[in-house]
């Protein structure tokens, strides 16, 4: 690729408007210490290498993030130019530079033998993928195991592919992979297990992949699906989607609203979305709320489920009542796609940890369990996947901190 490619030159004009701050706001606001400022900065002098080595050096999934994080909430948020007019497009800026990276071959990361400790890390999505990474960067024998057919947890069975198309996954995934870090999928294992193997120590990362499912009556009617087990079918096996014509779906995050673009771009004439707080209170992201209203998509705030009504077995029409007033709300519709939160699967079934409704871990990411530390969505925190690697890497130290305490003690 040749820097005088309109792409590139258009990328050169976003980051001419930088203002090159010292404080650097927006690399202090990235969960991911992707920084920014550095890579913006080497963009604008046109040094593509270093800004690539920037981004790749400092999150391994920089690519993903580019495509998937609420940078209005990060680094876009804490902009110094949003003081005068918009912010930098720093997320457009980063998948400018992963893509021209991937097109001309240029490679950042380099692979190293195993030195030290085995690693194992239970979950494949991104906390076990981040903390991979910085694990075998430094010499661990890093296996992580996956219980699913593919590698990626959530970025590759949730978040649909026209935000998130899959080869930039694989892709980055092949990164953590060419770095010595061996996969196993199809494999579900226990902490206890792992230990008698050998492994110094364990990272679970295993996300939340089940539906929370609202105490309401027609659950069990047929065109009533989980969020999640909807984006899943969508994203492996589109073509067996019978999707409804009347799609209602439940719900206010980014699993809520991208069931219903996916629905739409399913081919549903008919997609409304029914969410019990306020505008302003829904969790989802900006670029969320922005893609759904482009798809002429209506959001129904303050409406909390009251009943899914069926016929033959059917699912007809769902009602719901006012959280804040008397109003109801009875919408016809013949699927209905529950998307009010996600929890993890039989953590019990992992290791005997201490559990209030995720994970217990403390501030260095230990459990209950000697040896074995928890980061992702299963501990406290924001479920957004640049968050899940600010964890991951972070728990990668721990790790590293903890086997240096424990072989010096030998």
């Amino acid at each position: 690729m040749h820097v005088t490619e309109p792409n590139v030159l258009l990328a050169m004009e976003e980051a001419s408007r930088c203002l090159l701050c010292h404080d650097a706001p927006c690399s202090k606001a990235c969960p991911a210490e992707t920084d920014p400022a550095k890579f913006i900065r080497s963009l604008r002098f046109r040094n593509f290498k270093g800004a690539m080595e920037t981004i790749r050096t400092n999150n391994v999934l920089g690519g993903i993030c580019a495509r998937v994080c609420p940078t209005e909430k990060y680094c876009e948020g804490a902009c110094s130019r949003t003081e005068l007019e918009k912010p930098i497009r720093i997320a457009y800026l980063q998948q400018f530079l992963t893509d021209y990276e991937s097109k001309t071959d240029f490679t950042v990361l380099q692979s190293q033998k195993p030195t030290k400790e085995k690693v194992a890390i239970i979950g494949s999505g991104p906390a076990g993928l981040a903390a991979a990474a910085e694990l075998a960067k430094d010499g661990y024998a890093v296996t992580v195991f996956e219980a699913a057919a593919k590698l990626g947890g959530w970025l590759t069975y949730g978040i649909p592919a026209d935000r998130l198309p899959q080869e930039v996954v694989d892709k980055e995934i092949s990164y953590v992979r060419d770095l010595g870090v061996t996969f196993k999928t199809n494999s579900k294992v226990n902490v206890d297990e792992l230990q008698k193997q050998g492994y110094a120590a364990i990272l679970v990362a295993v996300g939340l992949q089940k539906s929370r499912l609202p105490e309401i009556k027609g659950l069990d009617l047929t065109g009533v699906y989980t969020g999640t087990d909807f984006l899943r079918m969508a994203k492996t096996a589109p073509e067996k989607v019978q999707v409804g014509q009347k799609v209602v779906v439940i719900g206010g995050g980014d699993v809520a609203l991208d069931c219903a673009s996916t629905a739409k771009h399913l081919g549903a004439a008919d997609v409304k979305v029914v969410y019990r707080r306020t505008l302003e209170k829904m969790p989802a992201s900006q670029k969320e709320k922005n893609r759904v209203h482009a798809l002429n998509i209506p959001i129904f705030t303050g409406f909390k489920p009251a009943e899914i009504v069926g016929e033959k077995n059917k699912v007809v029409r769902f009602r719901a009542t006012g959280m804040f007033d008397d109003s109801s709300l009875d919408l016809p519709t013949d699927m209905v796609l529950l998307a009010i939160g996600q929890e993890a699967d039989d953590l019990k079934a992992l290791g005997d940890f201490t559990l209030s409704g995720q994970v217990i871990a403390t501030n260095n990411y230990k459990t209950n369990i000697e040896g074995v530390f928890a980061a992702g969505d299963i501990i406290e925190g924001d479920k957004t996947v640049v968050y899940a690697i600010k964890t991951g890497k972070e728990a990668a130290r721990s790790i590293k901190e903890y086997l240096a305490v424990k072989g010096g003690a030998k």
